[in-house]
């Protein structure tokens, strides 16, 4: 036997093993794909689901079972469903590193059957923030082509482990939302149904200080917000938080993250040009 047959023989065991776990998902916006994440729990894309309206998912073979939301996450882009079916497969995830260069292989769903694609890892890096402010814990592209319909598809390394979700970016771009990303957030959305997010109360729009320093200018208040209730006042400027000056607008923005709420925080303002201070209270950003 050839080494290429070798190869392609050995391809063609790692999508058919990981096929059983893997669903087509539709809504009334589009059609994705996801894949068992615990049993009865299926991980897929968010941002290829409706807003509202029935979910279904049809099974390895052609069933069609209807879904539930469970939670969704539009910052990382990771929703989970329920699905009442204990018997499928869940995914094998790890969150071991994956390196540029490396063989990628995404198992999509197609009426039942298994679609798949093979790429390589063009970008492998460390944390980052998505433009919503989820954080994801590695920076994963991929060079492969995909049709729509793989959105929220299995990705596996050349071992056939999963490593992450297919989803896309800006301008088509295939990425990796990443296994440890997905345990930590399908984990939560889980239990509590959404990730909390800090809030202020206060609607905020940067300024140019004198000192050529970045502040936040305070623009509106919710009455019933925790700015409100420290006594912030529209058009007080925010300088520091916790004592360090503010470097950037979303530099402040990543303050308020899920671990965020709860905690106190020391707000430098200027008010009239003149310094003062307020102790305020994280809340949990209310539901839109």
């Amino acid at each position: 036997m050839s080494q290429l047959q070798t190869f392609s023989d050995a391809l063609s065991g790692i999508v058919g093993s990981a096929a059983p776990g893997v669903v087509a998902v539709h809504s009334r916006r589009s059609r994705a794909s996801g894949f068992v994440w615990r049993p009865g729990l299926i991980v897929t894309a968010d941002e290829a689901l409706a807003d509202e309206g029935e979910i279904a998912v049809t099974l390895p073979g052609g069933e069609t079972a209807a879904a539930t939301l469970a939670g969704r996450d539009p910052t990382t882009d990771v929703a989970l469903l329920r699905v009442d079916r204990a018997d499928l497969r869940p995914a094998m995830l790890h969150s071991g590193s994956v390196a540029a260069g490396a063989l990628a292989i995404v198992v999509a769903a197609n009426a039942g059957a298994a679609a798949a694609a093979l790429g390589v890892v063009s970008v492998a890096g460390g944390g980052w923030r998505s433009l919503r402010g989820g954080v994801i814990d590695s920076r994963i592209e991929l060079d492969v082509s995909l049709r729509r319909s793989a959105e929220g598809s299995l990705v596996l390394d050349a071992s056939g482990s999963g490593i992450g979700m297919a989803v896309f970016g800006p301008r088509r771009r295939v990425l990796v939302i990443p296994s440890a990303t997905i345990e930590r957030v399908a984990a939560r959305l889980d239990s509590h149904g959404r990730i909390a997010r800090g809030y202020l109360g206060l609607g905020l729009q940067p300024v140019r200080l004198d000192d050529a320093g970045v502040g936040a200018m305070v623009m509106s208040v919710d009455a019933s917000g925790p700015g409100a209730t420290a006594g912030v006042r529209q058009g007080d400027v925010i300088v520091a938080w916790n004592g360090q000056p503010i470097r950037g607008f979303h530099t402040l923005l990543d303050e308020l993250g899920p671990e965020s709420v709860g905690v106190a925080v020391l707000l430098s303002l200027r008010r009239a040009g003149e310094p003062i201070e307020k102790s305020l209270t994280i809340g949990e950003r209310p539901e839109a």
